[in-house]
C-alpha cells in the first residue's frame, strides 16, 4: 500500500474518531481549496445530502479565499439545514485544520442555530 499524505491521515483519523462518535447525526462537511469553501450536511445512513452551501452559490461573487467568506457560506448552511429540518450535526473538518475559514464558517453555522 502505497504511503499516505499527511492530509489523508489526518483526514481519515478525523472521520473515523467522528464515526464512532456521531451518533445518527448527519455529518457537516468542510472542503476547501485555493479559491472557494465547500460544505454540505450529509446524511451517511441514507447516503444523502440534506443540504449545502459554498461560495459557487448564486449569491457570491468573486472567488470566496477569505474568512468573510466562509463565514457567509456558514449562514447560508445554517439556514438550509433550518429548512431541512436539522438542527444538531457532527463537525467533519477533514484534513484542514480548525482555523481561519474552517472555524469562521462552523462559527456561522452554530451563529445560525445548528448545534455541534
Amino acid at each position: 500500500m502505497a504511503k499516505l499524505s499527511l492530509f489523508e491521515r489526518r483526514r481519515r483519523r478525523v472521520r473515523t474518531a467522528l464515526k464512532a462518535r456521531a451518533g445518527g447525526r448527519p455529518r457537516l462537511s468542510v472542503h476547501r481549496s485555493g479559491r472557494h469553501i465547500y460544505a454540505q450536511i450529509i446524511d451517511d445512513a441514507a447516503g444523502k445530502t440534506l443540504a449545502s452551501a459554498s461560495t459557487l452559490t448564486k449569491g457570491s461573487k468573486g472567488p470566496g479565499a477569505n474568512v468573510d467568506a466562509a463565514a457567509k457560506v456558514g449562514a447560508e448552511l445554517a439556514a438550509a439545514a433550518k429548512k431541512a429540518g436539522v438542527t444538531t450535526v457532527v463537525f467533519d473538518r477533514g484534513g484542514f485544520l480548525f482555523h481561519g475559514r474552517v472555524k469562521a464558517l462552523a462559527d456561522a453555522a452554530r451563529e445560525g442555530g445548528l448545534e455541534f
